[in-house]
């Protein structure tokens, strides 16, 4: 789903590498739930019970921390999602596995996390970056089915440009805003329209 560099995440070394390395998951798993915009970094020090020192040894400024979390975020989904592909053989199955599993990584994060990663540019970033890459791979997926035989034929360039289109338009918060579907829900519903599109 997502391309990062490993300079992208905090790796805490030396004395306490444990304890913060269980902060940040901390961190994370709070900034997906209730979002981040709202929060200094005294408030997130009082929410993790530690210090700003302690937050400081993970990342120089809150932006950075912010940063830090959502690529962890999508990182951990990536490796998930990847795991519940390769379980599946078939090539219909492999598709549906895909979509489903970018839905469930998905669901646990809150609309205002989703919100205000759609006002932070550099987690923004992040989140558009993924999304592109989660649209390479499904058109990797259709071409792999439609070689097999197990969908019918279509024109695969057009079908992965309006598919990405629609993970754009999930990512940017354009699809909540007209709908009122989470991102997991929409991408559950375009796994729905596109498996019945593509079957024979």
């Amino acid at each position: 789903m997502i391309e990062t560099s490993a300079a992208d995440i905090p790796r805490p070394a030396g004395r306490g590498a444990a304890r913060r390395t269980e902060l940040f998951e901390e961190l994370v798993t709070l900034l997906i739930s209730e979002g981040f915009a709202q929060f200094t970094l005294d408030d997130l020090a009082a929410r993790l019970r530690c210090s700003k020192r302690t937050l400081y040894g993970l990342a120089d400024s809150k932006e950075q921390l912010v940063r830090a979390a959502v690529v962890h975020f999508f990182r951990r989904a990536t490796g998930r999602v990847e795991a519940a592909l390769a379980a599946e053989t078939d090539p219909a199955a492999r598709l549906a596995a895909y979509l489903r599993a970018v839905a469930a990584e998905l669901a646990p994060a809150s609309p205002r996390f989703f919100d205000d990663l759609a006002a932070f540019e550099p987690a923004a970033e992040v989140y558009d970056r993924n999304t592109r890459a989660a649209a390479r791979r499904v058109q990797e997926l259709i071409e792999e089915g439609t070689a097999a035989g197990a969908f019918r034929e279509v024109h695969v360039a057009f079908a992965a440009d309006v598919i990405a289109s629609a993970m754009v338009r999930i990512q940017r918060r354009q699809v909540a805003a007209a709908t009122g579907l989470s991102d997991a829900e929409a991408y559950a519903h375009l796994a729905e329209l596109l498996l019945h599109g593509l079957n024979r």
